[in-house]
């Protein structure tokens, strides 16, 4: 019997997943971004001064991934590290003027990589798709 691929949500979600992350990287790079930088914003535009764990529990992301995003971004100006005002042995992690400036041209540029994505689909259907995707996502979480 042969894996038919275009019957394997798994496949297809792998495949639908690369294909937003590259046109979220396209559309993002103007403004110097990466996709790991673009979500941590969109977690640190939510609310500011977040710690590097919250982070990861936050992003569903390893440890050691979150770190090496954190550092870039600080390099490249958009957050910086303070003291955490509770946790002496943490940090909180807080937007620069610079991160805070890019979350409309960001986020627009991800809106429209999601117009791409879902333009064929009505209004009805792109309901439908994301409660779906978000039963399938939580079904996941809950077992793995």
């Amino acid at each position: 019997m042969t894996f038919d691929k275009t019957r394997s949500a798994g496949f297809l979600a792998n495949h639908m997943a690369r294909l937003f992350a590259k046109g979220l990287q396209q559309n993002i790079r103007p403004l110097g971004l990466a996709p790991a930088q673009f979500m941590t914003l969109l977690a640190l535009w939510e609310k500011d001064g977040l710690t590097q764990r919250e982070l990861v529990a936050l992003l569903d992301v390893e440890q050691a991934t979150m770190a090496n995003t954190l550092t870039r971004m600080e390099r490249d100006g958009l957050i910086e590290r303070r003291a955490h005002p509770e946790d002496g042995r943490s940090q909180s992690i807080h937007l620069t003027k610079k991160a805070i400036s890019l979350r409309e041209p960001a986020t627009s540029a991800a809106r429209a990589v999601n117009g791409v994505a879902l333009g064929d689909l009505s209004e009805k259907e792109r309901t439908t798709f994301l409660n779906l995707t978000r039963r399938v996502i939580d079904s996941l979480k809950q077992r793995y």
